[in-house]
């Protein structure tokens, strides 16, 4: 099958899209879609696998429970290890930011 990571996204809506790309043993790739959306003001990710993520349109930051913030714009990645507690502060509003997400062993 042929796709486009960035063209016909979904317009706006309350909660970010999610789209599983793949979804294997050791690996899951996902696309996520921001329309200025932010995690949970309470409460972090503290995930059990290691994920790397990029940005592909748009801009967003990654805040991590010891202070260290991180914005992403198109092409930046970061590699976050498991059970480093994080959010998403915040995500451009008016324009989608599109998300590569990559969960791994």
């Amino acid at each position: 099958m042929n796709a486009n990571l960035v063209k016909d996204l979904p317009e706006a809506r309350p909660e970010e899209w999610l789209d599983t790309l793949i979804d294997a043993e050791n690996v899951t790739v996902e696309r996520i879609v921001s329309h200025g959306h932010t995690s949970p003001a309470t409460g972090w990710y503290d995930q059990p696998r290691h994920e790397w993520v990029t940005v592909l349109t748009g801009r967003g930051t990654v805040a991590f429970e010891d202070g260290e913030e991180v914005t992403l714009g198109p092409g930046d990645h970061l590699t976050i290890p498991a059970h480093r507690r994080h959010r998403v502060a915040w995500t451009a509003p008016g324009e989608p930011t599109v998300w590569l997400a990559v969960h791994y062993d």
